[in-house]
């Protein structure tokens, strides 16, 4: 039976609040009135948390600071829902050092709260797709797999979301149900994240508009040609998080792993003149290449930003608070490709789905809306 039509008191505790899902778990929440909800993050953005989310409790946290963790999560009695949406990016990904401290943060926060949130029903762990491959190779660029939730973890480099869900599956030890979500290609709107796919295109397409430069897809023509990562909407991860983490049906103890993607596979050959015209820059006929880099090309543009910021009458951002140019250059040079299939969750009755262009058309609306991008 689901909890929320029997009408029982839900409180929630969203790490990593100001990301690009927990925002989005924020918003879907705090517009439920059978939900509290607690948001925690290290700072709290750009954007005025209190104004955008009026009915939720912001605790400003180092959760690297396990004495911070137990002061400030102590006296959270009441929680019943716990959704981990955040990571520590200090280290490098694969890295020993990045395990440790992510493993470290989740732990600092379980003691705080394990003892004393008695009514814990769930607890909600994000991922993502990366977790069927390793960044460290050897690359198979054979026969393309499709990964479900049952594939095994990769060997070859450190992935902090093992340590992760160890740690889950070690300190809730059949006690409490809990769920992982692995996302692809996250779509969505903010200036605490540091893999922030919208933020930089939109950038991206902001400084070509102003400098009457063309939208150049630079990346490898396997990345351009064919599909390499899934496309996954911020609204359709939180969407799932909170299916997984009410839905009586589905509660394991020993942890119930779901692939949080859109559907439909796309290629950014399909949707790159779509995104060109909906970002009003010049879109060339040859849109493909294989030496342009946005790292780059982007590296003497933080002052072209600010014009841009100041012209549009924008709220203040740096370049770096919404752009990544490495990331971007290694997501279009993906060697590896991370598919995934959506049969387990479709087949539970998760049934959310979007286009890809589709999501990214929508969040470059709502980040107009949110006078982050002209």
């Amino acid at each position: 039976m689901a909890l929320e039509a029997a009408g029982a008191n839900h409180v929630a505790i969203i790490f990593g609040v100001t990301g690009l899902v927990g925002k989005e778990l924020a918003r879907i929440l705090a517009s439920k009135k059978t939900w509290k909800v607690y948001g925690v993050a290290r700072k709290p953005g750009i954007i005025s948390f209190r104004d955008q989310h009026p009915d939720c409790h912001f605790i400003s946290c180092d959760l690297l600071n396990p004495l911070e963790a137990q002061q400030k999560f102590s006296s959270l009695r009441d929680v019943t829902h716990v959704f981990w949406v955040t990571w520590a990016s200090q280290f490098p990904l694969d890295s020993e050092e990045c395990c440790v401290q992510n493993k470290a943060m989740m732990g600092n926060a379980l003691n705080a709260l394990l003892p004393v949130a008695e009514k814990l029903r769930h607890v909600s762990l994000q991922t993502g797709t990366k977790h069927y491959v390793s960044l460290q190779g050897p690359f198979d660029k054979g026969e393309v797999c499709y990964y479900d939730e049952e594939s095994p973890r990769a060997s070859g480099g450190n992935n902090f979301y093992y340590a992760l869900e160890d740690l889950l599956r070690e300190r809730l030890a059949g006690k409490v149900a809990w769920s992982v979500h692995r996302p692809g290609l996250i779509m969505g709107s903010s200036q605490r994240t540091v893999f922030n796919f919208m933020g930089s295109l939109c950038v991206y397409g902001a400084i070509c508009k102003h400098l009457n430069l063309p939208f150049v897809f630079g990346g490898t023509r396997e990345s351009w040609e064919e599909a390499y990562v899934d496309g996954s909407d911020a609204r359709l991860v939180a969407e799932q998080h909170i299916w997984a983490a009410t839905n009586e049906e589905i509660y394991p103890t020993d942890g119930q792993a779901f692939n949080a993607i859109n559907g439909t596979g796309f290629t950014w050959k399909e949707i790159w003149p779509a995104v060109g015209l909906k970002l009003g820059v010049e879109v060339p006929q040859d849109m493909f290449s294989e030496e342009f880099s946005l790292l780059e090309a982007m590296a003497d543009k933080e002052g072209v930003w600010k014009e841009i910021v100041l012209k549009a009458g924008l709220l203040q951002t740096e370049m770096r608070d919404l752009a990544n140019w490495a990331f971007m250059d290694m997501l279009f040079r993906c060697p590896v490709k991370m598919l995934g299939t959506r049969d387990k969750a479709d087949g539970l009755g998760f049934t959310v789905r979007y286009q890809t262009l589709d999501s990214i058309l929508y969040w470059i609306d709502f980040m107009r809306k949110e006078k982050l991008i002209p």
